[in-house]
């Protein structure tokens, strides 16, 4: 894309993004719409991309990623390869039969915006090495670059929480890799000395000490690393839980704001379950993903159709 429609789309995203306050189970909270930033481009992706979009790379004609076929971060890719004119080639090492004939939500959106699937076993980045002309992209953008875009999110936050006069706050997010988490925290820490701001987390795809792993390819100072938060009882990634349902349903009701469905409701059991968190104002970020609900929403559907009874 020429750099001025691409300069175009840029001053469509919604930044600073809103933040607005929510009850929900008769507590209070501060909710950051990143899920607003863009309708094709939203959420933790835009932040951990931000830098791709704002920089030049002359010599790049195509990204390189990999992840699961339902990831919200290879739609985000895809995107932005369709923003930059370049091409995209995305791996998987397994996908559904069903999928690839029924293709719907992150996929069937990223194969519209021009994504080459390619089925292959990891390690990736040998199939790229030493191609000038290929952007490569960890899994779920964990990687330096995304420190640039989750800065913009922690000064944002600086702003705001100077504004409201809150010299405490806590913050609350899921996740994955666990980069957003990582990056926010360190950059709060070093860009707003005089007030005492914490990130929280809890890992959904792995267990703790998977998280602390990641934090540590990233950031070797732990000083910089969020607390984690978890459950008692074990969670698996992509499984279908009543509770995680059933909260997610209750948000909708009680908020009006429409949610992810696999990281959101294990981030909210967690939130509600430390109650320590709401100690100081609490904001919870929302990182996008409503993309990805068109399939899980299905299935949560068929296993539980009468749910909506329970609430």
């Amino acid at each position: 894309m020429p750099s001025h429609h691409l300069a175009e789309k840029m001053k469509n995203l919604n930044l600073p993004s809103p933040i607005q306050s929510i009850t929900f189970q008769n507590q209070q909270f501060f909710l950051k719409r990143d899920d607003l930033i863009h309708p094709d481009f939203s959420g933790n992706k835009a932040r951990k991309f931000y830098y791709f979009l704002q920089n030049d790379f002359p010599n790049i004609t195509k990204i390189v990623s990999y992840g699961s076929a339902q990831s919200n971060a290879m739609y985000s890719l895809s995107v932005l390869a369709k923003m930059r004119g370049w091409g995209f080639e995305y791996f998987v090492d397994h996908i559904a039969e069903y999928l690839k004939e029924n293709p719907h939500g992150n996929y069937r959106a990223a194969i519209e915006n021009g994504m080459r699937l390619r089925q292959a076993q990891p390690p990736f980045l040998e199939l790229v090495e030493g191609k000038n002309d290929i952007l490569f992209i960890e899994e779920g953008g964990r990687q330096k670059e995304a420190e640039y875009g989750i800065k913009l999110l922690a000064q944002e936050i600086i702003d705001w929480q100077k504004d409201q006069d809150i010299k405490e706050l806590n913050i609350f997010l899921p996740s994955g890799t666990g980069t957003t988490a990582l990056f926010l925290q360190k950059n709060l820490l070093m860009l707003n000395a005089e007030r005492l701001t914490l990130v929280f987390t809890t890992p959904c795809v792995g267990d703790k000490a998977y998280l602390q792993k990641q934090f540590l390819e990233l950031e070797s100072d732990e000083k910089y690393h969020p607390t984690i938060l978890t459950l008692e009882n074990k969670h698996h990634f992509g499984k279908l839980y009543k509770e995680n349902y059933k909260i997610w349903l209750k948000l909708q009701q009680q908020t009006g704001v429409e949610f992810d469905l696999l990281y959101d409701p294990l981030g909210w059991r967690v939130l509600l379950a430390h109650p320590e968190v709401f100690s100081n104002p609490t904001l919870y970020i929302h990182q996008g993903g409503v993309l990805g609900n068109e399939s899980m929403l299905a299935r949560y559907e068929r296993k539980y159709p009468s749910i909506n009874l329970e609430l």
